[in-house]
């Protein structure tokens, strides 16, 4: 156990997520463990989720595929940024369908030779204008898919965390109409998914044959604003973040704080030096935000260092060097929770549990 800072990952709150999200959804459900699994654990977070009833997993890379497969792991598997040049022959013999997004990348998945077909899933521009199929989508003919076995076709939705917005419905149609245009061409077993965690939430007719659910997963909301918090959408946050108080020690009024001095002491207090910094995840711009010690909110004061920064615990309080505080969890009573970490910081709960460093061991609880 690390005696510094520790990522604390409850699995039985992800399973419970993904069941609950399984059953809004009513049908297949894809769990999305790309990036270490939001910060969470590639490995352990991919068996909860499929023991609690994912039938696929999601991932950025090739790499993280291989390493699900290397921890012997057999359900099918996503592997969606892709790029041309990349080792498909790899891919297609550990059993991983690969995303294809342009004319080029299908005519270098359609070359791998060997015992096994490759598995695809196109991915088409429904409107984010980010990855996907637009222009050339009407340029793709039979001999562009002879070579390869066509699994699914999906999308991604741009603002499905803003129920409402007409670009959620313009995106939906563009979507049946390239399914319908795939189906022309006989493509009729196919699976169909576009749905991530906000309209896995609130747009059950978008969830086609498959829902791809990522934050939800952990626990956190996909948009605070909109959508509400973990609370209220019933989701059980899984990664609770402590660590160390590496020193504490009672300083005047008046005393600077930090490189640059842009924090000064306005009373007599107590100072607690955190072991953690940016270089473990902590955002350097955060502000308004800090540690909780014995149900008592205590805020940064001055800048975020490299590895430590500084929290203004009051005079009164009873922590002592080495005591442990909690950074962000489940926001039981005075706790900051993710939420509050990435407002914080002008970012989101997604940005802050997904770059805690690999400096901070993950524990886990089931």
């Amino acid at each position: 156990m690390s005696n510094r800072a520790e990522a604390i990952v409850d699995l039985s709150a992800i399973a419970t997520n993904v069941k609950k999200l399984k059953a809004t959804a009513g049908t297949e459900l894809m769990a999305v463990v790309k990036a270490d699994a939001y910060g969470h654990g590639l490995v352990p977070v991919a068996k909860t989720a499929l023991s609690a009833g994912a039938a696929w997993l999601g991932v950025a890379l090739i790499e993280e595929a291989h390493t699900l497969r290397a921890a012997g792991i057999t359900a099918p598997i996503l592997a969606w940024l892709v790029p041309p040049g990349s080792d498909f022959k790899s891919a297609v013999d550990n059993d991983i369908d690969i995303a294809v997004s342009s004319i080029k990348a299908l005519d270098e998945v359609g070359a791998v030779t060997g015992s096994k077909r490759p598995r695809i899933h196109l991915e088409v521009d429904t409107g984010m204008s980010r990855g996907g199929f637009l222009s050339e989508w009407n340029e793709i003919d039979a001999h562009h898919v002879k070579g390869v076995e066509v699994v699914g076709i999906f999308s991604h939705f741009a603002r499905a965390d803003e129920p409402g917005q007409p670009q959620n419905l313009e995106q939906l149609s563009s979507f049946k109409k390239m399914v319908a245009t795939l189906e022309s061409f006989g493509f009729t077993n196919i699976i169909r998914h576009i749905s991530n965690s906000a309209a896995t939430l609130v747009d059950p007719a978008s969830a086609f044959d498959m829902v791809r659910t990522g934050i939800a997963m952990y626990g956190l909301s996909p948009d605070v604003k909109n959508l509400g918090t973990s609370e209220n959408l019933s989701l059980k946050p899984a990664m609770t973040l402590r660590a160390k108080l590496h020193l504490v020690k009672d300083v005047p009024a008046g005393s600077p704080v930090g490189y640059g001095a842009t924090e000064v002491t306005k009373a007599d207090t107590k100072l607690g030096l955190v072991a953690m910094g940016y270089a473990d995840g902590i955002p350097r711009i955060a502000k308004n935000v800090g540690v909780t010690f014995s149900g008592k909110r205590a805020p940064i004061i001055g800048r975020v260092s490299m590895d430590q920064f500084v929290v203004d615990l009051g005079a009164a309080s009873t922590a002592q060097s080495g005591d442990w505080v909690s950074v962000f969890g489940a926001g039981t009573g005075e706790e900051y929770t993710a939420d509050d970490w990435g407002s914080a910081s002008g970012s989101i709960n997604y940005e802050l549990v997904t770059r805690i460093g690999p400096r901070v061991p993950r524990i886990y609880q089931l």
